[in-house]
């Protein structure tokens, strides 16, 4: 009672500060309890400010910003053709993507819109061809895996209200999330398939004074079907030993409806602006996956995430610094549901349907975003840091055997980045990287005959993954190298 009474203060709090700034930008909040290293699987879209750390609060990027907000389509100028190939690897061997995106962008006096499609493929470099004494031939679908995203936006301009609006939808087909392989370390075969829908309602407008304000909303929903098999051995006296093959569907299915807000106004007469950013999201989880990491079968569960920043930026003749301080309080109850009425420790009787296990996780992530740039006519250089700071506290109630658990865990990950920018009189060519560090295959240790053992080693993307651990987590830490060449042309020169 007493977290519900917080969480609706913090609630009208929240909408409060939304009618105060008269201005929402819509994103996504992450959800993490492991650190995964989960990759860039979904970075498709060219961005001016990924070499700078990804600062983004009180600096434009006019080439990603559209993607986030389709009302800020509004920079567009004229027509263009961009691509933007992206390549990332693990260290030590564990997986390679490649994405090959390609769009358009289109501008008139009044309307605005933009198309983008990207073909991606997953590739396992180093395959675990022998688990728990099976060995088999690999596959050719075992090794490799594809993708297709797709992306338009339509946006109109009121110039006399100096507003735009816009909508936009993006659609991902997907055959494999990154490295869900590794979820079911003890599985001999994964079957990945299932699609990611996001559809977003945007709003940006200037006021006197160099002041802006942004509105999106959004609706997201993940749906994908892992089809795992695995191969036993059973014993049996007279018979011998027999290979029984198991297939168990697992379901991952979460819905997020998003709101957040952003408000920039220069400060001072040097070039220094400042902003402000509030999100909401409300996230259902009414299917989550079995992994072999977690100790509750397919826990459903809902969420309430927030994520408050403010930005300082400044920007002078052809150079720009900016700096963003985001705080991310997150609240989530996941539980499990029982089929057939059970008998407690105590002996009383949960009916059907009635929860046996319950997990409340509190979280208070910090993100700061620090990156400057540095360009002429023909040259420019990026240089960026990122740090995220994760802590989240269980508190885990076994309704079944009337116990009480607690858990807290907490790990930082860094991301350095860097971008070179050259121009040509028919072309730009962009470079930026970035290594993320701080992550790789999370576990559990658990007590066996009294030796610590790792349980569920994983690599995972894309998806919330709100585990409730059997244990405290272990890491065998690893690396992501990110590269991405964005080229863009004018169609209209």
């Amino acid at each position: 009672m007493k977290k519900f009474r917080l969480m609706r203060t913090i609630s009208r709090w929240c909408f409060a500060i939304i009618f105060i700034l008269t201005t929402v930008l819509a994103q996504l909040i992450s959800l993490k309890t492991v650190p995964v290293a989960t990759g860039d699987q979904f970075l498709i879209f060219p961005s001016q400010n990924l070499g700078m750390g990804s600062v983004s609060i009180a600096l434009e990027d006019s080439l990603l910003d559209p993607f986030i907000n389709p009302a800020k389509g509004t920079y567009i100028n004229g027509s263009q053709m961009i691509s933007s190939p992206v390549f990332y690897s693990f260290s030590n061997n564990d997986g390679t993507v490649r994405t090959l995106p390609l769009g358009v962008m289109l501008s008139s006096s009044k309307w605005f819109a933009g198309l983008f499609v990207a073909i991606q493929q997953l590739e396992v470099i180093n395959p675990n061809n022998f688990r728990f004494g099976l060995s088999r031939p690999r596959l050719l679908s075992d090794n490799s895996a594809s993708n297709i995203y797709s992306f338009g936006l339509l946006g109109k301009r009121f110039p006399h209200a100096n507003l735009s609006i816009a909508g936009s939808m993006f659609w991902a087909s997907l055959d494999a999330l990154d490295g869900v392989d590794l979820l079911y370390v003890r599985s001999q075969k994964i079957d990945q398939s299932g699609y990611i829908a996001d559809y977003r309602i945007g709003l940006f407008g200037e006021l006197n004074g160099e002041r802006s304000y942004e509105i999106l909303f959004l609706f997201n929903e993940l749906d994908m079907t892992h089809n795992v098999t695995y191969v036993e051995w059973i014993w049996d006296i007279q018979k011998g030993s027999s290979r029984v093959t198991r297939v168990e569907k697992n379901l991952d299915h979460t819905q997020t409806w998003g709101i957040h807000t952003r408000y920039v106004q220069p400060i001072g007469k040097d070039g220094f602006r400042a902003g402000g950013i509030l999100t909401i999201n409300r996230k259902s989880h009414p299917k989550i996956p079995n992994y072999e990491i977690m100790n509750i079968p397919r826990d459903p569960g809902n969420t309430w995430a927030y994520n408050v920043g403010v930005g300082v930026s400044m920007m002078e003749d052809m150079a720009a610094f900016g700096i963003d301080l985001i705080y991310e309080p997150i609240w989530s109850n996941t539980w499990a549901n029982t089929d057939t009425a059970i008998e407690t420790e105590s002996g009383k009787i949960i009916p059907a349907g009635g929860k046996t296990v319950e997990n409340d996780f509190e979280f208070a992530n910090w993100l700061i975003r620090v990156g400057l740039r540095q360009e002429n006519n023909r040259f420019g250089l990026q240089l960026g840091l990122q740090m995220k700071s994760y802590r989240y506290w269980l508190e885990q109630e076994n309704n079944i055997e009337e116990s009480h658990e607690t858990q807290n865990e907490h790990w930082l990950e860094w991301v350095p980045s860097w971008g070179i920018t050259l121009k040509f009189p028919g072309f730009q060519l962009r470079y930026m990287g970035r290594t993320t560090t701080g992550t790789g295959r999370p576990g559990v240790e658990q007590q066996n005959w009294g030796w610590m053992i790792e349980d569920g080693w994983m690599v995972t993307t894309g998806a919330d993954f709100i585990i409730a651990p059997s244990g405290p987590l272990t890491l065998e830490e690893a690396r992501v190298t990110t590269h991405q060449i964005t080229v863009s042309v004018p169609l209209n020169r």
